[in-house]
């Protein structure tokens, strides 16, 4: 069977599923919560604006937020919510305009939409995958419903079951996944949720394997080939990639790469880009 990862066409941007800050009023700031750690110098709860935000909506530190102590703002991706949200649900009207429960609806709002981008960037790759042709028809019908889920009004979207939702599309997903991994050349290992942290995979044959929602912190993934392999929900923070070959993998996003650590020589998918922290070696 030929290797279709090669046929795959990725496109070069995905109109409104990547962060548009200019047109967004920092809603990953203001309505997302985080606690003191590693990832995050202090607490902040949801809804209150981060210290650090400027009245422009702009992040007053984001050049250092390493060196500050914000590294989880470092990999965060709203995947085009944070514009939808501000310039379509609430029609360009700012948080800080005065109106009454403005600011609580936008927070209980942005993470139903961020969630729905994020499945709406799934469906649309589903849709360049060769190989999972016998599933685009319903792929196209799922990724229709969730755009128009992105639409409905604050209310319709507050009160929208999600969760229920996601499980309808992973059915989708899955099925994707099977024949798209199928189309890959050599062995397919199934790792849908191991536990790996800190495994020893350095140039690990990986390709087509199913590494859904595998732990994968801390791993040692140093030349290891991911040829065609399907990373959705894989938590690769700190996770070496270091020459590694991600050529074809699918459901790779821009959070993940940002996680962990690579280098020139790592081999990506068209659909993400090399992170700017990522060392020069290789």
């Amino acid at each position: 069977m030929p290797d279709q990862t090669a046929e795959r066409r990725e496109p070069s941007a995905r109109p409104g599923l990547r962060g548009d800050c200019a047109n967004c009023f920092g809603l990953c700031c203001v309505a997302l919560p985080f606690t003191a750690s590693a990832d995050f110098a202090r607490d902040k709860p949801a809804g209150r604006p981060c210290p650090n935000l400027g009245e422009d909506h702009r992040c007053g530190i984001h050049a250092r937020l390493r060196d500050e102590g914000y590294t989880g703002c470092t990999v965060y991706d709203c995947f085009g919510a944070g514009q939808k949200v501000s310039q379509i649900t609430f029609g360009g009207r700012d948080w800080r305009s005065g109106e009454a429960g403005a600011l609580r609806q936008m927070s209980d709002v942005f993470p139903v939409v961020r969630q729905l981008h994020e499945l709406l960037w799934y469906l649309t790759e589903a849709l360049t995958l060769p190989a999972a042709r016998p599933v685009h028809a319903d792929v196209r019908r799922a990724l229709e419903r969730t755009e128009r889920l992105t639409l409905l009004p604050p209310e319709g979207l507050a009160a929208l079951d999600v969760a229920a939702h996601r499980q309808e599309v992973n059915v989708l997903l899955l099925r994707t996944s099977e024949l798209a991994r199928a189309a890959v050349r050599g062995r397919k290992k199934d790792r849908r949720g191991a536990d790996l942290m800190g495994a020893r995979l350095r140039g690990a044959d990986l390709r087509g394997a199913s590494l859904r929602g595998a732990y994968l912190i801390a791993a040692d993934l140093t030349g290891a080939d991911l040829r065609g392999a399907d990373l959705i929900g894989a938590d690769l923070r700190d996770a070496d990639l270091t020459d590694a070959d991600l050529t074809g993998a699918f459901f790779l996003t821009q959070p993940q790469l940002a996680a962990a650590r690579g280098s020139a020589g790592t081999r990506l998918p068209g659909s993400v880009t090399r992170p700017a922290h990522w060392t020069a070696r290789g």
